[in-house]
């Protein structure tokens, strides 16, 4: 009995030992592999959840948490987000949503401005127009309310039914009742202009962008564009891999594309050598951002298509979402890009070829989609360098 009793306790202890010893290296891994300060944190939340006395939301100091830890390393590129807006992120960025089918902006009288009403929307069908002004959304008043807050009364789930106020361009105002639904939102736009030249309007880099530039490439040529201008103003940027394979379809063989890991290995990108002939042309602005921007940069450098409009943004970090337990993500820069040159526009942006700026009506018209070819003086410039 006494020999059963040793042989049990020896073994219980042999084991906690074990126990102690995965747990010591346990610890000393995390130490190598996320530094003491990690330490710090959760040594910070453990006094929150044992010490505070006041009520909080534990998911709120989270992401409060998350969000500054991201914010203390100053790259402006980089952020938190919920697990809400990562949701959001990753539906936007396949170029679908569920909603009425319109792009808005703040208004400066109040309400949201409609900068752009999608085709084949419940706000197409419903014959809602660019530059109308909503002013309340389920007769709730907009006046005074941020962005988010007023298009987040807009947004909710597929089949649900909302009420728009609107006032026209003219003054007069309507109500209008929609239906929400599940749109596609085309990220390419494109149109033959007066003189031959073929216009190509480019929103993004998501999802189904390349496909759709490369559709619009190939209809302006069966239409006989002589030269091609890309408008890539108030582009927020996008995918790298939409980025190349459109760039691998305009320029002739050579490197496109070059990034640089935290470890410094460079993977560089090629074209092909089939690639369209016509002379191009690029249009920026302030808002022209990551892929854009480097679009520009890009044909600029490869066949020397002229850049028109105004400093852009000189970004040269590419983000990766880094998912998280909560449902949220980091935006994080994990990556160092160049021109297929090796011309970074980190701080510079892109070399412009005619600095054209945009009055204040102008910039709102080309924002809420209303600026004709004919009063477009960034256009007008850009068509004047391609002749």
């Amino acid at each position: 009995m006494e020999k059963r009793t040793y042989t049990a306790r020896h073994m219980f202890l042999a084991a906690l030992g074990g126990a102690m010893t995965a747990l010591v290296t346990g610890v000393l891994a995390l130490w190598i592999i996320l530094g003491p300060h990690a330490f710090s944190l959760l040594e910070a939340w453990g006094a929150i959840r044992t010490s505070f006395v006041g009520e909080y939301d534990p998911e709120q100091v989270v992401d409060s948490a998350l969000s500054g830890m991201v914010a203390g390393t100053g790259d402006r590129w980089s952020y938190y987000l919920t697990a809400e807006e990562y949701a959001a992120q990753n539906e936007r960025r396949e170029n679908s949503f569920v909603g009425v089918g319109i792009s808005v902006t703040v208004d400066e009288g109040g309400g949201l401005l409609i900068r752009e009403v999608y085709e084949d929307s419940p706000a197409h069908e419903a014959g809602l127009l660019a530059g109308e002004r909503i002013v309340a959304v389920d007769g709730r008043d907009l006046e005074g309310l941020s962005l988010e807050e007023s298009t987040d009364l807009i947004q909710g789930e597929e089949g649900t039914v909302l009420t728009l106020t609107l006032q026209e361009e003219r003054g007069a105002w309507r109500t209008v009742e929609l239906r929400r639904a599940r749109v596609e939102n085309r990220s390419v736009e494109h149109s033959l202009l007066a003189d031959g030249v073929g216009y190509i309007r480019v929103k993004n880099f998501y999802t189904h962008s390349a496909d759709q530039v490369k559709e619009a490439v190939k209809d302006l040529e069966k239409q006989g564009a002589t030269a091609l201008v890309f408008d890539m103003r108030n582009n927020g940027g996008g995918y790298v891999d939409e980025l190349t394979k459109i760039l691998d379809a305009l320029l002739p063989e050579g490197a496109i594309f070059r990034s640089e890991s935290k470890l410094g290995r460079e993977t560089v990108t090629n074209s092909d050598g089939e690639h369209t002939g016509l002379p191009l042309a690029t249009l920026v602005n302030g808002d022209t951002y990551s892929a854009a921007e480097f679009f520009a940069a890009q044909l600029q450098e490869s066949v020397g298509a002229p850049i028109v409009g105004e400093e852009t943004s000189g970004k040269g970090y590419s983000q990766q979402a880094v998912p998280l337990p909560n449902g949220g993500a980091l935006n994080l820069s994990t990556g160092r890009y160049r021109t297929g040159g090796g011309v970074s526009l980190i701080g510079t942006g892109v070399t412009l070829d005619a600095e054209v700026i945009l009055d204040g009506s102008q910039s709102a018209a080309l924002a809420a989609g209303l600026l004709s070819p004919e009063e477009d003086p960034q256009l007008q410039k850009a068509l004047e360098l391609l002749r």
